[in-house]
């Protein structure tokens, strides 16, 4: 075999390496569940369009149910859309079959600071973009990565909250706090927790 072959061969191996390598994160993107909803909306019409398993509501009840797997939030309103990530903490409470509200925690597992920031920053952007504006902001300000954040953060005695808000149709809160994780007990981990449903605070 020529230089030229060997080169050519090893250039073909790679570009395989590299589809095949696109295609299963296709599959694995395609392989996420999620619960796709609107505050207010039949809970069945949830149920149907929802791509993981969550049992049906009882009439005349307000109470909640938890996805069957892992699965992320998708709000579908036409204006105020979002996605969170994947969440294994994820109930959907309803009244009277109707969806009424959603608490939940984006993430799979307690998260280092630095992913955890990404997460509430990514999301803090999609609420912007979409016309949420942020709730008693000078009480509870969006987060940010700043020093003084991730001090705050920190500190197990603190922690972050900050409340956003479409129009005077829903509300969203996400809380941040240390979390002591038995796994890796040397490490700082962080949970997040996301509350969505019509507003309950006022501006």
């Amino acid at each position: 075999m020529s230089l030229t072959q060997r080169v050519g061969w090893r250039r073909g191996v790679f570009a395989l390496a590299v589809a095949v390598c696109i295609a299963w994160a296709a599959i694995a993107a395609q392989s996420e569940k999620e619960i796709a909803l609107m505050i207010g909306e039949p809970w069945e019409d949830m149920r149907q369009r929802s791509s993981t398993e969550i049992d049906p509501a009882i009439a005349g009840r307000f109470w909640g149910r938890l996805p069957k797997s892992d699965a992320r939030l998708r709000f579908i309103d036409p204006m105020y859309g979002f996605v969170t990530p994947l969440a294994r903490f994820f109930t959907v409470t309803f009244d009277d079959e109707l969806v009424n509200s959603v608490s939940m925690s984006p993430q799979i597992e307690p998260l280092l600071l630095d992913d955890t920031l990404k997460v509430v920053l990514d999301l803090q952007e999609q609420w912007r973009k979409a016309g949420w504006i942020p709730t008693r902001a000078n009480d509870f300000p969006p987060f940010a990565d700043t020093p003084q954040w991730r001090a705050q953060l920190r500190d197990v005695s603190k922690g972050g909250t900050t409340y956003w808000q479409a129009g005077n149709q829903f509300q969203v809160m996400m809380v941040v706090n240390r979390f002591r994780d038995y796994k890796r007990p040397t490490e700082e981990r962080y949970l997040i927790k996301l509350q969505l449903a019509t507003p309950w605070v006022k501006p």
